[in-house]
């Protein structure tokens, strides 16, 4: 196959693993916030069950995940089995939202009891507080590690394939089988170099605008 034509299927499945990435930021970000207050509330039964969650979604790999979401409800409760490219959004989004949440608590349970209290004195409610006070300064402080799984998640679309989404690896994997060639692999390693770089990039900008006290 010519080097153009593996470039074009290439770039074919890069947007895939693109749309993968960006659905997957888009829904677990948020996502994350609410099980990281789940994860933090008072009542034991609400705490205990997204602790669970949380320990099951972390401590299993999500290559399994995706076949559950995708093979689950099949052998499960018979029914048909969904969307292959919806599939692959769901055991993302719950993948990625149980790592987020951890990154969250650990960012707001950082900060110091005082500055509810100074928030309180100074007529603020709970939404307030936490909106304008807390949540600017989880952001800085959970930037770093949010960013080490932004770029984990860059090379986990990847694993798309296990469910034949016609993401970049499972086109590089298919031309590779048909030529025999490893330059389809090599092809595909620079093209997510290239993506990761482009995120790494983007995180340390992002970075460097919350470094607002240097």
């Amino acid at each position: 196959m010519a080097l153009p034509v593996l470039l074009l299927k290439l770039s074919e499945g890069m947007l895939i693993s693109i749309e993968i990435f960006v659905l997957t930021l888009l829904f677990s970000l948020p996502l994350g916030l609410f099980v990281a207050f789940g994860r933090m509330s008072k009542n034991p039964i609400l705490r205990n069950t997204v602790k669970v969650y949380i320990s099951i979604l972390r401590g299993t790999p999500l290559i399994l995940q995706l076949m559950m979401v995708y093979f689950g409800p099949f052998y499960i409760f018979k029914m048909s089995t969904p969307n292959r490219f919806l599939a692959v959004i769901i055991g993302f989004v719950l993948n990625y939202a149980a790592y987020f949440a951890e990154i969250y608590r650990a960012g707001i349970e950082s900060i110091p009891s005082g500055q509810y209290e100074a928030a309180q004195v100074l007529g603020y409610n709970k939404t307030q507080t936490f909106v304008k006070i807390i949540l600017p300064q989880v952001i800085k402080r959970i930037l770093p590690p949010v960013t080490n799984e932004v770029i984990t998640l860059v090379k986990d679309t990847s694993l798309a394939f296990v469910i034949s989404v016609g993401e970049m690896f499972t086109a590089a994997k298919a031309i590779a089988s048909a030529q025999g060639s490893v330059m389809p692999y090599v092809s595909a390693g620079i093209f997510y170099y290239v993506f990761n770089f482009i995120v790494a990039w983007a995180m340390e900008w992002l970075e460097k605008k919350f470094s607002y006290f240097k």
